[in-house]
């Protein structure tokens, strides 16, 4: 019985560990319909976005563009900075784009269209490793605007769900730890 009791405590640990891990997510480029175009502004540029934004591996970015006049080029650093389109890791294109965040780290998309980049039609997407976000424990920054509708994945808008069940998760650890 004390063996039970003893490990009670660790099974619970584990059980609110895989409460609080999230889903993953959707997230249209840009945070809303047709945001891949050349900016108007700086202030309008979709790094702005991105860097508002958390991305984290497992996420999946959205591209709704018009497919007869533009297309999306995944890059390396370099042809990133330089609008280098002749060698692309992965060319997207037909308007409707699906990208999953695979790994953590940066990744980089320029305008397949002759110089768009160059004008700003480009984004620079960070994705961190869920661990990283175990690890400090809230967001960061606010969430991406994930896409609305059915085709959406269901998890939380914001780390308020997160902060939520790792409050849970504290207050039933003292508890079941002042039961025992």
């Amino acid at each position: 019985m004390a063996g039970v009791s003893r490990s009670f405590p660790f099974s619970a640990i584990a059980l609110l560990l895989l409460i609080t891990s999230s889903e993953s997510m959707e997230l249209r480029i840009g945070g809303k319909p047709n945001s891949w175009t050349i900016p108007a502004s700086e202030s309008e540029s979709l790094n702005r976005w991105a860097e508002r934004s958390r991305f984290l591996v497992g996420d999946s970015l959205v591209w709704e563009y018009d497919g007869t006049k533009d297309s999306v080029l995944e890059v390396s650093k370099r042809d990133y900075f330089t609008c280098n389109t002749t060698s692309p890791i992965q060319t997207y294109s037909g308007g409707n784009n699906t990208v999953m965040l695979e790994h953590s780290g940066p990744y980089y998309f320029i305008s397949g269209e002759a110089g768009h980049c160059e004008k700003g039609q480009k984004v620079i997407v960070v994705a961190m490793s869920e661990r990283f976000r175990q690890n400090v424990g809230i967001a960061l920054a606010p969430s991406a605007s994930p896409i609305e509708g059915p085709a959406a994945a269901p998890s939380p808008a914001s780390g308020a769900s997160s902060l939520r069940l790792g409050l849970f998760a504290v207050l039933t650890l003292t508890a079941v730890t002042l039961a025992f």
